[in-house]
């Protein structure tokens, strides 16, 4: 595996570690207001009469805030990880296969730990 950090400047590594970490900040602090609303909205309707249309409503509710939970505990994952590779010296290789990752890339999604084909074949597993 080529040393890709070799190619990455000290300035663009040090960019990117605080856009991760910038990323990773508010990502939990969109988690933490999330989970505060719906624990308020339990608070205040929770004893209510439901109507069965309220429940479904309410359960197709659950069903996209579970699915946008799942994609940024995800992305809080892969900006861990990123975190780490910077730590590493690994940052810019894929994970996977060590492959490079383009900087285009990096610079897109800071957290791209998988080049494109591999986050790819990674999504559509899910």
């Amino acid at each position: 595996m080529s040393d890709q950090t070799g190619e990455l400047s000290k300035d663009f590594l040090e960019q990117q570690r605080k856009r991760l970490e910038d990323l990773r900040r508010t990502l939990l602090v969109e988690e933490k207001n999330a989970i505060e609303q719906e624990r308020m909205d339990q608070q205040q309707h929770g004893n209510e009469a439901e109507e069965f249309e309220d429940a479904a409503q309410a359960m197709a509710q659950q069903e996209v805030n579970q699915g946008l939970r799942n994609t940024n505990n995800q992305r809080i994952g892969d900006i861990e990880r990123a975190l780490q590779k910077l730590a590493d010296g690994t940052y810019g290789f894929s994970d996977l296969s060590g492959e490079p990752i383009p900087v285009a890339r990096l610079e897109a999604i800071p957290e791209a730990i998988l080049t494109v084909e591999e986050q790819q074949r990674r999504d559509s597993r899910k």
